[in-house]
């Protein structure tokens, strides 16, 4: 089984040009026969030349598979889409949309746009399910809250607060949250922590009320104590220790509009880590037929 993920020699062998990407994004959205939205007669759809539309054998009836997609209305060669979405697959710290400019010979502008959209394509395949509880990889789930960005400025605190979940041996949600109060943190941790579940933080008054609903144990880093039997936050550190890395040395800095897009590849890289081979592949198969939304989780 493959097990290792796509070399760029690879990428560009099986991904020469725009209308061997196009192909292969028709195929994925519609397959190699799809019911016609015209006539309703189970169809092949044949390339229509100098387009970016297939139409039907029967009624002619036309189809464009980068509609719904963050590639619709954009004048950028599909293959350089494909290729800025195989270097976030393929780097372990993401891709600057100045490297990106640089690249594709593209104006900045264009290259924000593009991995700006890339992020949030990101998030929508990734997705959210609740952690903890039965049916959970690891009984055990930590919740830990970091402050990202910003300057602590004289009598206020300008950083972003980040609000992390993880299952020690399953996925991460972080959530970009308004401060660092119990009244911002408990509903993110109840919405997406089974009740009952295990719980471990740290000795935060934000999460001082879990005990009503989870099994809720602590360790005191005020007093140097880390590990206490099967209770630490040690694997959200390590998480906060990876996100950290990316923005500093690869984005520099991130605004906190922006915050969470990034947030979101973080997620996906960090809960496909094992299966490294479909990072790129599940991006390019999970274009729905239907339209595009950016994620909203």
């Amino acid at each position: 089984m493959k097990t290792k993920p796509l070399t760029i020699v690879q990428f560009q062998r099986q991904f020469p040009t725009d209308e061997v990407c196009l192909d292969h994004l028709m195929r994925v959205r519609y397959g190699e026969r799809s019911k016609c939205g015209a006539c309703s007669r189970p169809a092949r759809f044949y390339k229509v030349k100098a387009r970016r539309c297939y139409e039907c054998e029967y009624c002619g009836y036309q189809v464009y598979p980068t509609a719904g997609t963050p590639f619709e209305a954009t004048r950028t060669p599909l293959k350089s889409w494909y290729y800025v979405m195989f270097l976030f697959c393929s780097t372990r710290n993401g891709v600057s949309s100045k490297e990106v400019q640089r690249q594709l010979g593209v104006t900045y502008k264009t290259a924000w746009r593009m991995t700006g959209l890339i992020r949030q394509y990101m998030g929508a395949v990734d997705g959210d399910s609740p952690l903890g509880g039965p049916g959970s990889k690891d009984p055990i789930v930590e919740a830990d809250k970091t402050f990202v960005g910003g300057k602590d400025k004289q009598q206020s605190m300008d950083k972003a607060v980040v609000l992390g979940i993880v299952e020690r041996d399953g996925d991460v949600i972080s959530k970009v949250v308004p401060d660092r109060t119990s009244k911002s943190v408990e509903p993110v941790i109840r919405e997406w922590v089974r009740e009952g579940a295990k719980i471990a933080t740290d000795e935060a008054r934000a999460f001082g009320r879990l005990h009503y609903l989870y099994d809720h144990a602590t360790v005191n880093h005020a007093r140097k104590e880390y590990v206490r039997g099967e209770v630490h936050t040690n694997t959200i550190e390590s998480y906060w220790s990876t996100v950290k890395r990316t923005i500093k040395g690869t984005y520099v800095w991130v605004s906190k509009k922006h915050l969470q897009k990034y947030l979101w590849e973080c997620e996906y890289r960090h809960n496909l880590r094992r299966q490294p081979h479909l990072m790129f592949e599940l991006l390019l198969a999970s274009f729905p037929k239907g339209a595009y939304h950016p994620p909203s989780r």
